[in-house]
């Protein structure tokens, strides 16, 4: 496996057509949202999609859903004290993150933090992936409706219980940006390589594939386009700011509300000598 050479800086347009994107358990689940108006998508809801598609694509995951769970371990302690090499590292803090960033993709790519009452452990890997909470272009509309169910959850003599009451909340449509950076002093501490980053491309292409749900139905949530910034030099030509910044938006004239991708026009100035490829959502 080859090393990582230079920075890299990316950003992807994301749709969001009647689903939630990223609920708040703090606000009833409705869809996230600043004080302004403007959507928002954590970044630990969109690393979970990547980790997501690079299970798919066949890559060991440190941190698993319990409903994508692979090895049968119910927890991180209980995976990591599974793993042999961690286990004989216990007293080497250097060889254990040595040992994890080699065996788990999410670990070398986002880092992680491991520490566990049974073994003592407390170890930090920084990761060179850095993913900004995605924000949406313009302000969102949240449609709440009420739904019933047709059933009680549990026994009850007087008729329907409250909790076949409910609501459901939804973003009518909205468009995001995810934003994120791939650090290469980082980079060479975890072993991340160039392969490893096109996987990460690749999995930011499909993000949505696999992930439908009552709250985000198939087709409801779509890449739209991926930049990708490949800098000449590992420390990076300009910052990942001034490269985030080539890239603004604006409403089509005509257009009161945006209701689709092609409501908006793109806007690319590109800085001299670092040109984005581009690519379609898969």
């Amino acid at each position: 496996m080859s090393k990582f050479t230079n920075k890299i800086d990316f950003m992807v347009i994301v749709t969001v057509k009647n689903a939630n994107p990223n609920g708040d358990p703090l606000n009833g689940n409705r869809p996230r949202e600043n004080y302004e108006g403007f959507g928002e998508i954590s970044d630990v809801c969109i690393k979970r999609k990547i980790r997501n598609r690079l299970q798919d694509m066949g890559e060991e995951i440190f941190v698993q859903s319990d409903d994508r769970c692979t090895d049968g371990y119910k927890s991180l302690s209980e995976r990591a004290k599974n793993y042999e090499p961690l286990e004989k590292a216990l007293k080497d803090k250097e060889q254990y993150a040595k040992a994890a960033c080699e065996k788990w993709f999410d670990v070398r790519c986002f880092g992680q933090v491991f520490a566990f009452k049974d073994n003592n452990v407390s170890v930090g890997v920084r990761g060179p992936v850095s993913i900004h909470p995605a924000v949406s272009v313009s302000p969102v509309d949240i449609t709440s409706i009420q739904i019933t169910k047709s059933v009680n959850s549990e026994p009850s003599d007087k008729g329907k219980s409250s909790d076949t009451m409910g609501m459901k909340h939804r973003i009518d449509f909205g468009m995001y940006v995810i934003k994120g950076s791939i650090n290469h002093q980082l980079a060479c501490k975890t072993g991340f390589s160039d392969e490893d980053a096109e996987k990460i491309k690749e999995a930011l292409r499909g993000l949505f594939i696999n992930d439908s749900s009552s709250a985000r139905p198939d087709g409801s949530m779509e890449v739209c386009k991926l930049y990708w910034w490949k800098h000449n030099s590992p420390i990076g030509q300009y910052s990942s700011a001034k490269v985030h910044n080539t890239i603004s938006f604006r409403v089509k004239e005509g257009v009161k509300i945006p209701k689709s991708y092609k409501d908006y026009n793109i806007i690319r100035n590109d800085l001299e000598g670092l040109v984005p490829e581009e690519y379609d959502g898969i």
